[in-house]
């Protein structure tokens, strides 16, 4: 599994990927391991999932949403939330 760390967005204007081919998403969520900034799985081609699945290491997403604070594990399917 991957570790977390600070990383810089590959872009702030959306899904990369959807952006490359034209495709639409419904949410963001960003590689915590690269910073790719992929669709979520509620979006038609799930690009943050097929991230994670294809390279190694890149596990761990967090919600690339404004107002949300919590990432994903898709690796162990874990919700990750901030301890407060």
């Amino acid at each position: 599994m991957g570790e977390a760390r600070e990383v810089e967005p590959s872009t702030t204007e959306g899904c990369e990927d959807c952006l490359r081919t034209g495709g639409t998403w419904v949410h963001l969520r960003e590689c915590l391991s690269c910073g790719h900034i992929g669709c979520c799985d509620s979006s038609p081609n799930r690009h943050a999932a097929a991230h994670a699945r294809a390279e190694s290491g890149h596990d761990l997403a967090r919600s690339f949403e404004p107002g949300e604070d919590w990432a994903w594990c898709y690796a162990d399917q874990l919700l990750l939330l901030p301890v407060r």
